[in-house]
């Protein structure tokens, strides 16, 4: 009899649609790389006659969820149904029946990641996300094996397609966020509610699961400083590409002096920095890595064949470790304690956009404001407000201690002659 992986697909949406197809397609390949074939024999959907993307045969699909979890002849599981906490209770219950998990869940493991995986070590499984975070692009199998003998530092990402086609808009034919998020969703890049994309939510999840491989410490999603994407005005746009900036949604994890500093926040990057050339729906995650130097990763960060293709790559490594007698040795140890980097040990580069009266002596006296906390300043824009007795005043900071330039925004709030802080962004880059 020809030797076959039996594989239970949890889910059959666009994304598990197209891994059916991949593995259709790909069956001589997967059968050359693996010594057998793979088939899917089982698949949980809600509703049985559904209109489908692909000719599926319909005796594989079963609206019971242990007709999957609890089926002998499936060894490994695929889970791609979205949703938390039943969903996890899908896999620990899969796990103690010793089947093997790949999984495209970003919620799921930004959430519960350590518990499953040491659920399977526990029943001598494996458990792989590749999928879960930046789509097709294989960052969390270049970091764990490819980095692995290296000490990684630093971590900067665009990792949600959404924020970055919307500024991408914005940025270069400037549209309003309104038209630019309706445009996005027109296309299928947002969902009818895109809050967890544009408040920085889903890239915040991306952000904890990268951080907790790369620096094996435990990072917990509260952990993540998240700002949004909603609140950005087309004139900071345009000021920034006055100073040679872009603007991006972008995730930071550092870890130096076992100290971990995470956030996702809008930033202002240099026009010559790799990240700013990542444009609309596409994903790239710089590493910095104290022995390989600066290293991107680039691809499509969502969609159908693109995500079905990572969830491949982790069924082939899943497959392979079964038939060399090796599954369920992956570690769940962090190596580092967490230790969160205290306010007054971080530091960066500033934009800030005053309204400020239009007369005499001001911005001496903005510019002493700053002096006062040892800030100084690396560019300088000033420009009157039509018709008012205002002006805008574009300030970008040298590097300087966050905890220092937020002394500074209490001050400008309460000096009488600044009406009003319009904005202020982290800066990357000299441009």
């Amino acid at each position: 009899m020809e030797e076959k992986v039996s594989v239970g697909l949890l889910g059959l949406g666009v994304v598990g649609s197209g891994v059916i197809h991949l593995i259709e397609d790909h069956q001589e390949k997967l059968a050359h790389q693996l010594g057998c074939k793979v088939e899917v024999v089982k698949a949980l959907v809600r509703n049985m006659e559904k209109a489908r993307d692909i000719d599926v045969d319909q005796t594989i699909l079963t609206t019971n969820p242990d007709d999957v979890l609890e089926n002998p002849e499936i060894d490994l599981i695929i889970e791609v149904m979205g949703g938390i906490d039943h969903t996890k209770e899908y896999i620990l219950k899969a796990f103690s029946n010793k089947k093997h998990i790949v999984s495209a869940n970003k919620d799921l493991v930004a959430v519960y990641g350590p518990e499953l995986q040491e659920a399977a070590v526990k029943n001598k499984c494996d458990f792989y996300y590749e999928a879960s975070v930046a789509g097709g692009i294989p960052i969390l199998r270049g970091i764990n094996e490819g980095l692995s003998s290296d000490h990684i530092q630093k971590i900067m990402g665009i990792v949600n397609g959404t924020t970055n086609y919307i500024l991408t808009k914005m940025d270069e034919e400037g549209v309003k966020y309104e038209d630019a998020l309706a445009e996005a969703q027109r296309l299928g890049f947002a969902e009818a509610d895109p809050t967890s994309d544009v408040e920085g939510l889903d890239a915040a999840r991306k952000m904890a699961i990268l951080g907790r491989l790369a620096f094996s410490t435990p990072v917990d999603l509260q952990d993540v400083e998240v700002e949004g994407i909603h609140g950005i005005d087309l004139k900071d746009l345009r000021y920034a590409t006055q100073l040679g900036y872009t603007m991006k949604l972008i995730g930071f994890a550092n870890f130096f002096d076992h100290e971990l500093e995470i956030s996702v926040e809008p930033t202002l990057l240099a026009k010559n920095h790799p990240l700013a050339s990542v444009k609309n729906e596409y994903n790239a995650v710089y590493v910095y890595g104290e022995a390989v130097g600066e290293t991107m990763f680039y691809g499509p960060g969502a969609g159908s064949l693109p995500t079905a293709t990572a969830i491949l790559s982790d069924v082939v490594a899943a497959i392979k470790a079964m038939r060399l007698g090796v599954s369920g040795k992956q570690s769940n140890d962090m190596q580092f304690p967490k230790t969160l980097r205290p306010k007054n040990k971080q530091h960066g580069q500033f934009y800030v956009r005053l309204c400020v009266e239009d007369k005499t002596g001001v911005f001496s006296e903005i510019s002493s404001i700053f002096h006062s906390q040892d800030i100084s300043f690396q560019r300088i824009l000033q420009t009157p407000v039509d018709e008012t007795d205002s002006a805008e005043i574009v300030l970008v900071t040298h590097d300087t201690p966050f905890f220092q330039f937020e002394q500074v925004l209490n001050q400008l709030e309460s000096f009488d002659a600044v009406n009003e802080i319009k904005s202020y962004y982290r800066v990357e880059g000299d441009a």
